[in-house]
């Protein structure tokens, strides 16, 4: 049984005193609740009425148990996330407050959960950035923006102040804070064993300067979205009360359903949304809306001119433009021997982030080599890529979770394809000298049922005459023939498979 410090329960007895006893049974005695978010950018949409859906994210669903989405390609390769279904309260949000298309900034993004939801809940043409300080959590950040597959979100990797020059820039901010992470004390030991008084007391000064530091980027008449994974008043209620103060802002009220059972502010005249586990089907969270002032002149940003000398300037290889879907939709260029396509209405601000640490913009066609252009493994899984620009050809489930095990770390070998699959192959089928996870050595997929409802029949490889990655490209159906198969992608350095 979980057992929680006096520290926590006593405050908690206060701020609850009707809810208490069944908020700790539930931290204590009860599982965490499952849950995923398709991603409907790719065509993708919840099974049938047998499923239990998350109510406040149309995208959103409950499983009834954890599965092994590591050996998922449909998780590989961005079909779905798996988040706590409170966290998927964003969706909601930002379709009550966004009716046009928006500048957005997802300031505490990592690991990307929130930013997903958020694309997938934006008005079509909005402008999404995605940064996370820590650089380990922003890379993590980086790979899931990019399975996403969505060309018009930019990872950065930056302090909050450092996004202080975009003056009025962006229309809404999103800051999932860090804090003491009280709401995650039922499913992460470290949330508990971690937890002290002096910790949310510093989560709260961490808080205030977070929210001093991106202010000014928020243009007046914008909206920024608080929240934390946490319980106490301190850095929710509190910290609210703060920014009304502060700077002037107005409380949002967002609409929510009475059978939601999402619990209101505790002791403060603003709207708050509190998901509690006795309460809801998922883990703590708070969340607060909150719209700066109308009253600052809105400024207009500028581009500094570079003073230093110009870059040599590479030429797009001939023909790029074709594997996109809309080419003339998109401003091409190269960068580090990679081609970059950014979306044109987005391209022209580009030079505005020229001061941040940028991870990913775009989409990263591929890497040039001499005359030519090796695809990249984030245009493949974009939404981006052109459904003809490639040849295919089928492969088996095994063969992909091959590729998914060693894309990172090694080129797939001749002994990891299939025989079926020996004849795409360059080099001669040899023992393979880095052999695969025993998990992923059998051609059996690891669960039978997939976890959104659907699952795959088939999947398409492709292909052209240099490099291989593999597609979005899946024939999906209600009856299983009791072999599922998936798809993943391989880097300009992967698997080397000819037609």
């Amino acid at each position: 049984m979980i057992k929680l410090s006096d520290d926590f329960i006593a405050p908690m007895r206060h701020i609850l005193p009707d809810e208490c006893d069944a908020l700790l049974e539930a931290i204590t005695t009860t599982d965490p609740s499952v849950a995923i978010r398709v991603n409907d950018g790719r065509g993708i949409s919840l099974s049938g009425d047998a499923v239990e859906r998350v109510p406040w994210c149309t995208t959103g669903q409950y499983l009834k148990e954890r599965m092994p989405f590591t050996f998922d390609i449909d998780f590989q390769t961005g079909r779905y996330y798996v988040q706590d279904a409170s966290s998927m309260f964003i969706h909601h949000v930002i379709k009550h407050v966004v009716k046009e298309p928006v500048r957005y900034l997802d300031l505490c993004a990592a690991p990307g959960g929130k930013t997903t939801t958020a694309i997938s809940a934006l008005p079509a043409d909005s402008m999404v950035v995605a940064n996370e300080i820590m650089p380990a959590r922003a890379r993590v950040l980086y790979e899931n923006i990019v399975k996403w597959g969505s060309p018009r979100c930019i990872v950065t990797n930056n302090a909050p102040h450092d996004f202080g020059k975009l003056h009025h820039f962006f229309d809404v901010v999103a800051t999932d804070v860090p804090c003491s992470g009280e709401g995650m004390m039922r499913k992460d030991e470290e949330a508990r064993n971690q937890w002290t008084p002096a910790l949310v007391k510093q989560c709260a000064t961490l808080q205030k300067s977070i929210i001093a530091d991106i202010w000014q980027a928020l243009r007046p008449g914008g909206v920024l979205i608080y929240s934390t994974c946490t319980y106490n008043r301190e850095e929710n209620e509190e910290m609210v009360a703060h920014i009304v103060e502060q700077y002037g802002a107005e409380s949002v009220e967002i609409p929510v359903e009475a059978d939601w059972h999402i619990h209101p502010a505790i002791d403060s005249p603003y709207h708050c949304y509190r998901f509690m586990p006795h309460r809801t089907n998922g883990e703590g969270l708070f969340m607060a809306v909150l719209r700066k002032p109308d009253d600052e002149r809105r400024a207009e940003l500028r581009a500094k001119k570079s003073k230093g000398a110009k870059a040599k300037s590479i030429p797009v290889p001939r023909g790029v433009d074709a594997w996109l879907e809309n080419p003339k939709h998109y401003a091409l260029s190269v960068a580090n021997d990679e081609v970059i396509a950014i979306p044109a209405d987005i391209a022209p601000l580009m030079p505005l982030f020229a001061d941040l640490r940028v991870l990913q913009a775009g989409v990263t066609i591929g890497t040039v080599k001499g005359k030519n252009c090796v695809p990249s493994h984030a245009l493949a899984l974009s939404t981006a890529l052109s459904s003809e620009a490639f040849a295919q050809s089928e492969v088996d489930y095994a063969t992909a979770m091959a590729y998914s095990a060693t894309r990172r770390t090694t080129r797939l070998c001749a002994a990891h394809l299939p025989r079926q699959a020996h004849r795409f192959c360059q080099q001669p089928r040899q023992p393979c000298q880095q052999p695969l996870p025993q998990a992923m050595a059998s051609a059996q997929h690891p669960h039978s049922h997939h976890p959104t409802g659907n699952p795959i029949k088939s999947t398409s490889l492709q292909v052209n005459r240099s490099t291989s990655f593999w597609s979005d490209k899946s024939d999906r159906s209600d009856k299983s023939d009791g072999t599922d198969r998936g798809t993943i992608v391989s880097r300009g350095d992967g698997a080397v498979l000819t037609s």
